[in-house]
């Protein structure tokens, strides 16, 4: 399954090496969703973990009583939720927040293919300062009548009706 993958170097407008140089994965964290405030506290995210704490604390007193117990679990679940899905961007904005720039979003399928190509990237723009253009390879274009394929997986339409 295709992931995107934020690359973020550090502040000092230097061109990042690859120990320099953060990569992280946009999208659901499972360990955020199960254990909320130990994964913001592992990432540094202080007042974000202290905040999920309180919440999960009031979500718990709040289903030790009779007819708040929906709510406290309201709480408790949507406060896993929210750092399931969004405590990947926590932990962007607080890198971004230390001077850190966003410098490439790529789509890959693991986090070593793009390490990859965002490297060979950065080599390949390290090489070529001399402004050449690349060399790229020609490829013939398939053969075949125009307009006769299927489009996006559908019946194909042949112009009348």
């Amino acid at each position: 399954m295709t992931s995107s993958y934020i690359f973020l170097t550090p502040p000092g407008g230097t061109r990042a090496t690859i120990d320099e140089t953060r990569t992280i994965r946009d999208g659901f964290t499972l360990l955020g969703f199960l254990f909320p405030w130990p994964w913001l506290l592992a990432h540094r995210l202080w007042l974000h973990a202290a905040v999920a704490f309180l919440l999960q604390g009031i979500g718990g007193a709040l289903m030790e009583e009779p007819g708040l117990w929906p709510m406290g679990a309201a709480i408790m679940l949507g406060v896993n939720v929210l750092v399931g899905l969004e405590g990947q961007n926590f932990r962007i904005r607080n890198l971004a927040g230390k001077g850190w720039t966003e410098d490439a979003l790529i789509a890959a399928d693991t986090i070593g293919i793009a390490e990859q190509v965002y490297f060979s990237d950065q080599a390949d723009i390290a090489q070529s300062d001399d402004n050449t253009a690349p060399d790229w390879e020609n490829k013939p274009r398939p053969r075949g009548p125009h307009g006769h394929g299927t489009a996006l997986g559908l019946f194909g339409f042949d112009g009348g009706r």
